[in-house]
């Protein structure tokens, strides 16, 4: 019985990546255009996220800060701190939604680009992040789920949003953290050209 439950995860994520790639490699593809200009004018990637969606976004950092799957020079990006605990972090209802939009204020400046993640895109941690960072003339790319919520209805025109077309926020994450996969392997391949070597 619990196998068959097992398979069918791994078949739901299947079809979801699937279906949603054609409708997110233009978001995608801008989300990466975003990023590419910010560090290569000097400037830095904010990246935080409400909840799980907080861990997702420290794996991005670490991986443009570090390294994706080859060797290059740091990039800058900064993960936020999440309130991982908070069992209503994803809500309008989160107990500090200010958290991410002060360190936004202290840490950004005119051309960062903020990477906001929210599964459900109605986290108020995450809409007050993005209004900070619209403050300080900063892009904002929002990583988001279902319809994209009240995140995804302050972002503006140049502004870039990849909304994955589900509400069960474990496939919305599983999506999320293909598409920082994507955006990490695409930056690389623009630094370093295509080989994967």
């Amino acid at each position: 019985m619990f196998e068959q439950r097992i398979q069918q995860h791994f078949i739901d994520s299947a079809d979801l990546k699937y279906q949603a790639g054609p409708l997110l490699s233009k978001p995608v593809s801008l989300a990466m255009q975003a990023l590419l200009a910010c560090v290569t004018s000097g400037g830095k990637i904010l990246a935080c996220g409400a909840g799980v969606s907080g861990l997702v976004a420290a794996h991005f950092a670490a991986h443009f800060v570090g390294r994706f799957e080859r060797e290059r020079p740091e990039l800058a990006a900064v993960s936020l701190e999440p309130d991982s605990a908070d069992p209503l972090a994803d809500t309008p209802e989160a107990a500090d939604s200010d958290r991410f939009a002060r360190q936004v204020r202290a840490l950004g400046q005119a051309g960062d680009v903020l990477l906001a993640l929210s599964a459900s895109g109605n986290s108020a941690a995450v809409l007050a992040a993005t209004e900070a960072a619209h403050e300080r003339e900063m892009t904002v790319v929002a990583l988001l789920g279902g319809n994209g919520g009240a995140v995804g209805r302050a972002l503006r025109d140049t502004d870039v949003q990849v909304c994955v077309p589900h509400e069960r926020a474990a496939r919305v994450h599983e999506v999320h953290l293909l598409t920082l996969h994507c955006l990490c392997d695409g930056i690389d391949a623009q630094l370093l050209g295509e080989d994967a070597g």
